[in-house]
């Protein structure tokens, strides 16, 4: 199950798991819009191509929360 990280690592814009706009690749590194576009959709970490994100809202949600661990380090 994905875990559905909070933030994006370049930036830190939170990234909440039951909207749209986070960016993923196949190790869950986790990215904004923007970041993805800037980074030409390539996972700085592993090299790995960064794809949408599902979302995950209701009791789906209720029932798997989204991690709360920030990745960002400023």
């Amino acid at each position: 199950m994905l875990e559905m990280r909070p933030d994006c690592e370049r930036c830190g814009a939170d990234l909440p798991a039951n909207a749209p706009g986070a960016f993923i690749c196949s190790f869950e590194c986790t990215f904004c819009v923007s970041c993805a576009e800037a980074l030409d959709d390539r996972c700085p970490n592993c090299g790995g191509e960064l794809m949408d994100r599902p979302t995950r809202a209701g009791k789906a949600l209720a029932a798997n929360p989204a991690s709360a661990e920030r990745r960002f380090r400023a």
